[in-house]
């Protein structure tokens, strides 16, 4: 396998669950550096004997606000690298230890310190991914240079954005449009309003399936379950388009900020939405809230003497894999207590396939999908210790680091500031079937045959008519 970059600093990673573990391998395959060169510090024991059988460091310790500093500083110094793949510690806090050390640094979601996902002190606004975003932004205000931080970069947030900007080309090409690739924020901004682009969603369908059924008291799934729960107990958040029409009855604006997105007064793992996807078609996904759902909507945002005249609505549709259902059931059963046994599913998958990619609709040709369609055996194939949905989600790690490391001094940026070509070729012989389709499926289609509905007959796409209520 071919080294993309050569690297001559440390790397600390920090965490190491089944992201940490799958990202290892790729990172030893296609970063050209010394292995000795590489700590992982974890709360956690699981993972060890991985790390010890590629020769790593492997420290246990418990990273908190009162300690981290104490625990990373001996480790890393000017031009080293902290990856950050832990939950439960804070990507704000980290980012600015990076900014004074002077050290790269990636994460796949802005984390929270424990508790902070359901601390009930603050309101659903203040807890919101929309204000941990906020957060992380304004430590680039007035300091716009510096190392390179790339904030939410897994599979979505991250690889999903570089998918929508594919898909608008492809789009663009496929409807006679003849444009040239765009070269800024606002020329891809432009593009998907000269599109009529009204809707973007993150829509995911897991079909893996274990051996092992969900027993009663377990969460299953098939990536970090703390992740999921503590996703899935926020605010459902999605990024509002301009060409809505009404404000969902429970649906709430944020104060401060951007103003890109909106929350709703309910969790994401209560909400679901109406999506489609290829390989399944239509399904009812959830709306869990997600990064990807603001920046993408924030990013294409086309203004007008201050004002938004487009704007794209924006969100996960997130169908998990069937067990990883029986489980959020069972989780809001129990008041959104987390059940007492947890299993992330790896060697147990007999089969099934993670069909991540984005639905873009509203323009001239109806809806088209892009994105990644790959099999646990095709995982399993190219990288050890990844299932199909890690394996999306450690390879965009893997080419944000690589990116980075290119691209040294560019501050703190988003997906959506990446070179979108760059990450996908680095990622695509990981992806399994990168395609895309188009279909004329829309959330009216099938409506009002059983019971009568109050559908927007005249625009599909209003958020009233993907929302299942």
């Amino acid at each position: 396998m071919s080294k993309h970059v050569t690297f001559k600093g440390r790397l600390v990673m920090v965490g190491f669950g089944s992201i940490g573990q799958g990202v290892l391998p790729l990172i030893l395959r296609h970063i050209d550096m010394d292995p000795a060169r590489i700590t992982i510090i974890t709360a956690e024991e699981r993972g060890r004997a991985v790390a010890e059988s590629f020769g790593i460091r492997f420290v246990q310790k418990t990273l908190t606000p009162d300690t981290f500093r104490a625990v990373l500083e001996p480790e890393l110094s000017d031009g080293d690298f902290l990856l950050n793949l832990a939950v439960d510690v804070s990507s704000v806090d980290l980012l600015a230890f990076c900014r004074d050390k002077g050290l790269l640094y990636l994460d796949t979601c802005i984390e929270p310190w424990l508790g902070g996902y359901t601390d009930t002190s603050l309101s659903p606004s203040r807890r919101s991914n929309y204000a941990l975003r906020e957060q992380a932004l304004s430590l680039r205000r007035g300091a716009e240079t510096g190392p390179t931080a790339v904030i939410t970069h897994g599979a979505n947030p991250g690889l999903v954005t570089h998918f929508v900007k594919q898909a608008l080309l492809n789009i663009a090409r496929d409807t006679g449009l003849e444009v040239e690739k765009p070269a800024s924020r606002a020329a891809w901004a432009a593009l998907m309003e000269r599109l009529s682009v009204k809707v973007v969603h993150v829509a995911e369908r897991d079909t893996q399936v274990a051996n092992q059924p969900k027993a009663v008291g377990e969460f299953v799934n098939t990536w970090s379950i703390d992740g999921f729960v503590g996703e899935g107990c926020q605010p459902a958040e999605l990024g509002w388009g301009s060409h809505e029409k009404a404000l969902p009855p429970d649906g709430r604006r944020h104060d401060f900020g951007g103003g890109a997105a909106i929350y709703l007064m309910r969790p994401g793992a209560s909400t679901r939405v109406r999506t489609w996807t290829p390989l399944e078609g239509p399904f009812h996904g959830f709306l869990i809230t997600h990064g990807e759902a603001i920046s993408i909507s924030d990013y294409f945002t086309v203004t007008e003497a201050e004002r938004v005249r487009f704007r794209p609505t924006c969100h996960y549709a997130y169908h998990p894999c069937d067990d990883a259902v029986l489980s959020v059931h069972e989780l809001a059963g129990k008041s959104w207590a987390v059940q007492p046994r947890k299993r992330l599913m790896m060697d147990e998958i007999v089969r099934g396939t993670d069909e991540l990619g984005v639905l873009l609709a509203g323009h001239a040709k109806g809806a088209y999908w892009f994105g990644s369609q790959l099999s646990v055996e095709e995982a399993r194939a190219l990288c050890p210790h990844n299932n199909a949905t890690s394996l999306q989600v450690t390879v965009s790690v893997l080419a944000g680091m690589v990116w980075a490391i290119e691209n040294p001094a560019r501050g703190i940026v988003e997906p959506e500031e990446l070179d979108f070509e760059r990450i996908l070729e680095v990622a695509a012989p990981y992806l399994g079937r990168v395609t895309g389709a188009y279909t004329d499926w829309t959330p009216l289609d099938g409506r009002g045959v059983l019971f009568p509905e109050d559908l927007d007959q005249d625009d599909p796409w209003q958020f009233k008519n993907i929302r299942v209520v």
